[in-house]
């Protein structure tokens, strides 16, 4: 388990998960716990990745992480101060794509930054930024509903990531794509990653994306949830091709951390 650090030792990004509890009153007048006493720390530039049974409680912890929603009980901090509400420095990216269908792409990435009040240039110079990082700059001036799925996704991440927010949470962002689209998909994020440094919490239900993509693998229990398992990953990647998804599957300090992730999750 990763240890807790002091307020006053936390940097910008970031973010102490402490003895986080939370309950929801359904319409039957039951209490239903779907977090109990969840702690562990995700340290600026981390790409922690979750992963567990439906219904541990995965999304419901990103939406805390978010400010949507508070704890029943312990606290969530960031930069050592408490979060009580959304804000643009942690951005989101969901599920489906949350695009506006009457805006082109590229006002959609722009969009975020509009809203911060940032200068007109300095948005279109961003905007055309983040759309040649996740290959869109052709489709700048189309709408959302002229592109596929996967370039959905790419314009929400580039939305995001546009904002300049510190910290990215995504939920399960590829989890209703093709396996071909998914590949490409996971392999852009992580040069993403390795090129802007965020801090990235990634939820997804496939072990497979887990350990490619993070640098570390935290494991929720079934109902409630609660932190099984939080493990680095430190699988050997060459410098030159860090992206070859094949060529990390191959390695032994995959397969062995596969079987401890299956393992986990299914105990």
């Amino acid at each position: 388990m990763t240890g807790l650090a002091d307020k006053g030792s936390s940097r910008p990004s970031d973010v102490e998960i402490r003895h986080v509890v939370k309950r929801f009153h359904t319409d039957r007048g039951e209490d239903v716990t779907a977090l109990d006493d969840v702690n562990f720390t995700i340290r600026q530039h981390d790409f922690i990745t979750v992963v567990g049974r439906s219904g541990c409680g995965k999304t419901t912890l990103l939406n805390m992480l978010a400010g949507f929603e508070r704890p029943t009980e312990g606290e969530i901090l960031v930069g050592g101060e408490p979060v009580l509400k959304p804000s643009p420095k942690r951005g989101v990216v969901f599920q489906k794509p949350q695009l506006y269908p009457w805006l082109n792409v590229r006002r959609n990435v722009e969009f975020g930054m509009k809203v911060q009040g940032v200068d007109a240039a300095t948005r279109t110079r961003t905007a055309k930024e983040y759309l040649h990082i996740v290959g869109l700059s052709d489709a700048a001036d189309r709408k959302p509903y002229e592109l596929s799925g996967g370039m959905q996704q790419r314009a929400q991440i580039a939305r995001v990531l546009a904002a300049d927010p510190d910290i990215v949470l995504m939920d399960e962002p590829f989890g209703a794509l093709d396996a071909l689209t998914r590949e490409n998909l996971q392999v852009e994020l992580r040069r993403i990653w390795q090129e802007r440094r965020k801090t990235v919490f990634f939820i997804t239900h496939s072990v497979d994306e887990a350990i490619f993509l993070g640098t570390r693998v935290i494991v929720l229990s079934s109902h409630p949830g609660t932190v099984l398992m939080d493990i680095p990953v430190d699988i050997p990647r060459d410098p030159n091709h860090p992206e070859d998804i094949e060529a990390v599957r191959a390695t032994r300090e995959y397969r062995d951390l596969v079987a401890r992730v299956d393992a986990a999750i299914h105990q």
